[in-house]
């Protein structure tokens, strides 16, 4: 008689068998699991979106997510090509995208009826184009309760049998009044699985007004990899308390009047910081320091640009003293010269760059002292400690910012891919840079994979000297000398707020962009 056993040869072999056998305990079980991986290996290869630099413009982010990259489109064209117009295609596309919005139009026409079953039909003939690639284990899982059933039956059976059944399901779901609400979920569907994989290849957050937003709609995406940008990581050091990451993510959100994310998204107050700027810059117009941009459904008042004026040029004074601390401590990074409040000469108005002297535009530095240009005075000491308190306490930054550990690397290889965002340093001759981020220098994955490492023990690290180390790396990436992230040798922020001579603002980039 033949048992269901299995000729082991070898103890090696053995201890694997006995760990299969916890979730296949006989041949029958584990031969059902190899039929279905095997089946599931031959089907078509999902689709993989890959975006970068997304710079918190979420209205666009969300547009590329709900049109899959094209992929909709190229769906419809090839499932409705000779049987629709030009113009009919588009709408379907839009209808897709845009669900509610393109109902919300339909609602007031007398024909509404004909128009859900016309868009209906249309709809399940694409939905089952599009989960074509997927096992019906996969689509079930995903599908929403309320339509799941309704929504099998007519992916897997409509034409090809007498289509009288699935008719007067068309036909009851109009009469119920839940054309509307079916169309919608039949949208959500084809955009779910319109991409099977997206990689999200840096820089989520910046200028842009939204980037909460997306990252609220990245924590439920079904499947993402991220790999840092530098902005990335200037939020991820700022979220762990490091004081130069947090002001430079408020200069940056207040020069490009994106204070959304930082109020609205993450509940920071910036209330400190205002009641410093105007008590120390209340007569000066800063000029220089006017918001470039602001939400299109929200303009600013000439008070507001005012009020942002002042605690933007607040806040980057107190950045360079901050990242002139950083950068004394870590004499390893080469940036002695980025130093550079040391060498300003306010009574003469220029300051030195590079052994020449340029003229400053604004020599108004209420709180620089010529004796101690890197020292934070009380107020400022103050204002960075409670903005450091609101951002170690602001529960969806900090749950973002795991989300983006989580998810997120300084690298990813993914389908004998190696993604990343900015570079790999190199040198003149083509050869791997070393980078130095303590005591000893790393080149090539041996730093990727070091920079990665210490970004992790700057955010979860309980070890002060490690946390430290791990925050200073993180500001190391966002703007240091030759950083994989950022790829150029020097940020020029001080020579484009205080000099008009823009050929000091110039930033090489590292060879291996050459």
């Amino acid at each position: 008689m033949k048992t269901d056993t299995i000729n082991v040869t070898s103890a090696e072999k053995l201890k694997y068998f006995k760990l299969l056998s916890r979730d296949y305990p006989n041949r029958g079980s584990a031969s059902t699991k190899i039929i279905n991986l095997q089946a599931i290996l031959n089907l078509p290869k999902g689709t993989e979106h890959f975006l970068s630099d997304i710079h918190g413009e979420d209205e666009s982010f969300f547009h590329v997510l709900k049109n899959g990259s094209g992929v909709i489109k190229t769906k419809i064209e090839q499932t409705f090509k000779g049987e629709l117009t030009s113009s009919q295609m588009k709408a379907l596309a839009t209808l897709v995208y845009y669900p509610k919005e393109t109902l919300e139009r339909y609602h007031r026409d007398e024909e509404l009826d004909e128009f859900y079953e016309i868009n209906l039909l249309r709809l399940i003939r694409l939905t089952k184009v599009i989960t074509a690639k997927y096992t019906r284990k996969i689509i079930r899982e995903a599908l929403p309760k309320e339509f799941a059933y309704i929504i099998e039956e007519l992916l897997y059976e409509y034409g090809l049998s007498d289509n009288h059944y699935y008719d007067e399901i068309i036909k009851t779901i109009i009469e119920l009044d839940r054309a509307g609400s079916f169309i919608v979920a039949l949208a959500e569907v084809m955009q779910r699985f319109a991409v099977a994989h997206l990689h999200i290849i840096g820089d989520i957050y910046d200028r842009g007004h939204g980037a909460h937003l997306i990252m609220d709609r990245l924590e439920s995406y079904h499947s993402v990899d991220i790999q840092w940008g530098n902005h990335d990581i200037l939020w991820m050091g700022a979220a762990s308390g490091c004081l130069a990451s947090i002001a430079n993510a408020i200069r940056i959100s207040l020069r490009y009047g994106s204070i959304a994310t930082l109020e609205e998204g993450y509940g920071i107050s910036l209330r400190p910081l205002s009641i410093f700027a105007y008590h120390y810059y209340s007569d000066d117009p800063c000029p220089k320091f006017m918001p470039k941009s602001a939400p299109a459904n929200y303009p600013f008042s000439e008070k507001e640009r005012d009020e942002i004026a002042k605690m933007h040029k607040s806040i980057t004074i107190m950045q360079f003293k901050l990242e002139a601390q950083m950068l004394l401590k870590n004499p390893q990074w080469g940036m002695a010269d980025r130093t550079i409040l040391e060498k300003v000469d306010l009574e003469k108005g220029v300051v030195e760059i590079d052994g020449i002297e340029y003229e400053l535009n604004d020599t108004n530095m209420k709180t620089l002292n010529k004796a101690e240009p890197f020292e934070l005075n009380d107020d400022e000491l103050n204002v960075m400690k409670q903005l450091q308190n609101s951002f170690m306490k602001s529960e969806k930054l900090q749950k973002h910012t795991r989300m983006l550990f989580n998810r997120g690397a300084v690298y990813a290889c993914y389908n004998n891919n190696l993604l990343y965002h900015g570079c790999i340093p190199m040198d003149e001759n083509g050869e791997f840079l070393p980078i130095y981020l303590d005591d000893n220098s790393y080149t090539g994955k041996e730093l990727l994979d070091k920079c990665d490492l210490y970004a992790r023990k700057g955010f979860f690290s309980e070890e002060p000297e490690i946390r430290e180390l791990g925050q200073h790396t993180m500001w190391f990436l966002w703007a240091g000398k030759d950083s994989p992230l950022f790829g150029k040798e020097k940020m020029t922020t001080f020579e484009n707020y205080f000099i008009d001579d823009k050929s000091t603002s110039k930033e090489p980039k590292n060879h291996y962009y050459d």
